[in-house]
């Protein structure tokens, strides 16, 4: 008699349980840059709408960073952490290839042997996290997902080129997923341009990354929109329906231009964490969603639509319903 492989039984759809970010403490002004390299407020804000970000110091490093949000998505869950199974960390600012951080965090949280890894897809890794979490946990491989976005981009940053040190930060956002009756997860649309995959990149040989920033804004203000629109449409969903818009906050300028060309409406709240934050990769959606309940613009049960971009060129967009 021949032995069947049995499945294992699955979930409906998958849903973000609680949300948690940590911020750096130091905060980095425009002015304070003026005093190192040739730039000052107008310029930076005119080009990127950046007025401040947060810069990691020597005790906030990757792993802190990632069990301070993580810690804080798990309180917001009100899960436990043996009940996590699988946890995914997302980031483009790993200095040490072996071992990843994956499994440290876990370790930090309490999470007993959870399945662990980190995904590097640049700016976009939250959202590829965020559609494995939701598709393994419909596929009865996991229970709960601890999905963690985190970088600290000045390690990758030559603090005097004007070109990238105005814009890169650091930060950690992270999110719980669990199954749940209705899909609180939408189905990931995504995809990348490999054609251009030296636009942003970190040269061999070089320690700290580089960015053909035009060629950049108009693939992301010409190419994505295309992108945001599938993701609606994969989750059966119109412009009209979205209550918060949360793209990666990589250029308020793209963030307006996208933002104007999906025509959503007027009560439509738009994510623009990056006036206050700068450009945080993998951590810039948690953090932006995560800001945007604490301030009570957003609201549990509101419909999110959001997309990660960068490096790769990689990009994901979802449609997600808030803790």
């Amino acid at each position: 008699m021949t032995n069947r492989i049995q499945l294992p039984p699955t979930a409906p759809g998958a849903r973000i349980l609680g949300l948690g970010s940590y911020r750096p403490r130091r905060r980095v002004t425009n002015d304070d840059l003026a005093q190192t390299m040739d730039t000052n407020d107008e310029w930076i804000q005119t080009r990127v709408g950046i007025a401040e970000r947060r810069w990691a110091s020597d005790d906030e490093t990757l792993v802190e960073m990632a069990v301070a949000a993580g810690g804080k998505a798990l309180a917001a869950s009100g899960l436990p952490p043996e009940d996590i199974d699988l946890v995914v960390l997302a980031s483009a600012s790993l200095r040490v290839p072996i071992p990843g951080i994956g499994p440290q965090v876990a370790f930090r949280l309490g999470i007993p042997r959870p399945g662990a890894f980190d995904l590097n897809a640049g700016c976009a890794g939250f959202c590829y996290a965020l559609g494995m979490a939701s598709d393994a946990i419909r596929a009865g491989d996991a229970r709960n997902v601890l999905v963690v976005g985190v970088e600290r981009l000045t390690d990758v940053t030559d603090p005097t080129d004007r070109s990238t040190a105005v814009i890169f930060a650091d930060g950690a956002g992270a999110a719980v997923v669990g199954p749940s009756d209705e899909p609180g997860i939408g189905p990931v649309a995504w995809g990348s341009d490999g054609d251009q995959f030296t636009a942003i990149e970190i040269a061999a040989g070089s320690s700290t990354m580089s960015m053909a920033g035009q060629a950049v804004y108009r693939w992301a203000t010409t190419k994505l929109t295309e992108t945001l629109v599938a993701a609606m449409e994969k989750a059966g969903v119109g412009p009209a329906d979205i209550d918060v818009f949360a793209p990666h906050q990589a250029n308020l300028r793209i963030v307006e231009s996208m933002t104007k060309r999906l025509g959503f409406s007027d009560d439509t709240v738009v994510a623009r964490d990056i006036v206050q934050s700068g450009n945080t990769s993998a951590a810039s959606i948690p953090l932006a969603l995560t800001a945007l309940l604490e301030s009570g613009e957003a609201k549990s049960g509101d419909l999110a639509l959001v997309l990660g971009y960068g490096a790769g060129l990689t990009f994901a967009g979802q449609v997600l319903v808030l803790p």
